[in-house]
């Protein structure tokens, strides 16, 4: 992204203050412009700052504005000035029914191109690429056989499909992207902004700096605390990976593990309530559920994800004879808490908030509000008004690659749409796996980490939602569930080898092999790759069924994901052998079930595998460590 100074930093950083204002003030008044304008909105502030910061090719132009992009810039707002202009009709046609003339085919093309173009230069070629494919499909589909044939899509019919409805560009994605993501993301740069981030770390620093594997345990702390402010693995990674790294190193963690270790508790952040990453918020809207609903479903496979890495830590660390930092470099919780503790209100106020039935939308400016307020209790981490200005800045700067990565994804849901391939493939899937639901889950886990290796969360998960949720829907899964289930493996793509974006870039902090460090992730991240599979079977995990179902799901499944960490890390009471590996192993998996016969089964082979270790312990007593 472009350094830009002078006048071109000056007006840059204006149009992304007017696109913060802008959507602050559209929720807060009866007076803004319908949701079509919102949308086009959206698309030109964040096309216009797509091509004003994200030079076409890296390394080029870092700190000024070449003429194509300004050209470019002039071209999108162009697109969108029409829109407006032909507005009326526009937003009062009926799509395919009324033919395009040449110039809504020219705006068209050179809108899609313009989508296209600003998504590779914020987010990387893969998604374009995708869209590309699809578009080729929609045109070509009369000469594809299989559950691939359809019809075929005019030209025409492709332009006004993917740009002049609601179901291409402008549809549910980029509408998600303008009405809730970019309010969330505008609190997180507030919050970054009053000092939460530096909170969040010593915070985490006095409660788990001096235990065991101490600097690990900060990273899981720090990281799914600071998932509130990015709901990005890798921006989680470069922003407490720095300080979190080299402490495990110091302490006698391997670069490898640390980099593991970073990478994990980071790809948490997007699974984390209260605040996850812009595809919890797309997920709310295909569902037709409100986004609180979503958040309580996910709350106790983000404990289970969090918890079984904390013990991962913890055994790790207790095999290799590792200790904490000494006292003397930690924080003193006490005076961390009466300096910065009022930081924690405001994502307490936006949980009340949204737990008293107040819209996403609100609970984010009211707790925006707050946040500003509550700063001033601390006068000298107040936020003064150059900081608000600079928080609504880099909010808007950090919406532009979610909303490009929306409407580029509305591309594809359009022509899946328009050549009903979801209802053709939905039957492949069901008639290939034959009806078997555990192949099904497994192909739609293979895709959601293969998408997501090349694109963000949100597309990767969209693309999911479109065309293989439906099948595990109508293999009898409940839609939360399978939702769910997608999204889980879209986020941990980014500690999955051969490309883990997460691992890549602790790496580049640690040192050490990419390789092994993936490997390393894989094992720490054990449980997120085991649960989603038991709420899909049992979705007590995820708040359904009666109060005792859930309680219960909840406190096996916690003491099974410690026993998996305990049976991959061959630690638990002591060093394991490979026959207590396997007890804990088999006990794990079957707690983490919510099934009774299975929690009962499980708990006895657990306390086999521990009886097991006690014995060792008194036959042979246990080395000083």
């Amino acid at each position: 992204m472009r350094s830009l100074t002078g006048y071109a930093g000056i007006v840059v950083a204006v149009v992304a203050i007017a696109m913060s204002v802008y959507h602050v003030y559209a929720r807060l008044t009866t007076h803004a412009p319908d949701q079509y304008a919102l949308l086009f909105i959206t698309l030109g502030f964040s096309l216009v700052l797509a091509f004003l910061l994200w030079p076409g090719r890296k390394g080029t132009t870092p700190d000024r504005i070449p003429w194509l992009d300004l050209g470019l810039t002039v071209l999108s707002l162009a697109c969108i000035g029409y829109m407006f202009v032909k507005y009326d009709y526009v937003v009062n046609r009926f799509p395919t029914a009324h033919p395009l003339t040449v110039l809504d085919m020219t705006v068209g093309i050179v809108g899609i191109l313009l989508v296209l173009e600003g998504t590779r230069r914020t987010i990387g070629a893969a998604l374009p690429v995708v869209a590309i494919v699809f578009l080729a499909y929609g045109l070509l589909g009369q000469w594809l056989g299989g559950f691939l044939h359809h019809r075929g899509l005019t030209s025409e019919i492709t332009i006004d499909q993917s740009w002049f409805t609601t179901e291409g560009v402008f549809g549910v994605p980029l509408s998600v992207a303008g009405t809730y993501v970019i309010l969330f993301i505008i609190f997180g740069a507030f919050l970054e902004r009053s000092g939460a981030g530096t909170f969040f770390m010593n915070f985490a620093n006095a409660i788990a700096g001096g235990a065991r594997g101490g600097p690990g345990k900060v990273a899981v702390v720090s990281s799914s605390l600071f998932g509130t402010i990015s709901g990005s693995a890798v921006a989680n990674v470069m922003t407490t990976g720095w300080l979190t790294i080299p402490l495990m190193k110091k302490t006698g963690f391997k670069p490898e593990a640390a980099a593991a270790i970073e990478a994990v508790a980071s790809t948490g952040g997007p699974i984390m309530p209260p605040i996850m990453g812009a595809a919890a918020f797309v997920m709310a809207e295909f569902l037709g559920a409100s986004y609180t609903e979503v958040m309580i479903a996910a709350a106790i496979p983000a404990f289970l994800y969090y918890g079984a890495l904390f013990a991962a830590i913890h055994f790790n660390a207790a095999r290799g004879g590792l200790r904490g930092l000494a006292r003397e470099e930690l924080p003193i919780l006490r005076h961390i808490m009466v300096a910065q503790a009022h930081l924690f209100l405001p994502v307490i106020v936006l949980l009340v908030l949204l737990f008293m039935g107040f819209t996403p939308t609100y609970g984010a400016i009211i707790a925006t509000g707050g946040l500003i307020a509550i700063s001033w209790l601390r006068p000298a981490t107040g936020l003064r008004p150059k900081a608000c200005l600079e928080a609504l800045r880099d909010g808007a700067i950090h919406t532009v690659p979610v909303a490009m990565a929306c409407a580029c994804a509305g591309i594809v849901i359009g022509i899946v749409l328009q050549t009903g391939l979801a209802l053709r493939f939905t039957g492949f899937l069901v008639s290939f796996t034959e009806g078997s639901l555990v192949l099904a889950l497994m192909i739609t886990m293979m895709a959601s980490i293969i998408l997501g290796m090349g694109m963000p969360t949100t597309p990767a998960y969209i693309m999911q939602a479109a065309l293989l949720v439906p099948a595990i829907v109508k293999l009898g899964v409940e839609p939360m569930a399978a939702h769910m289930f997608a999204f889980y493996f879209s986020c941990l793509s980014a500690v999955t080898p051969p490309v883990a974006l997460a691992v890549y870039a602790a790496v580049t902090i640690s040192g050490g092999s990419l390789w092994m460090a993936g490997l390393h992730a894989v094992k720490f991240a054990a449980a997120g790759f085991v649960v989603p599979y038991f709420f899909v079977f049992n979705p007590s995990l995820l708040f359904f069924g009666s109060w005792d179902e859930i309680l219960r799901a909840a406190v096996t499944g916690s003491v099974g994901v410690i026993a998996l960490a305990a049976s991959l890390e061959g630690y638990f009471l002591r060093r394991a052998t490979w026959y207590e590996r396997l007890l804990l192993f088999a006990g794990a998996l079957m707690l983490i079930d919510p099934n009774v016969l299975t929690d009962a089964v499980g708990a006895a082979v657990l306390a086999a595998a521990l009886l097991s270790q006690k014995l060792r312990a008194v036959r042979q007593p246990r080395p000083a460590e």
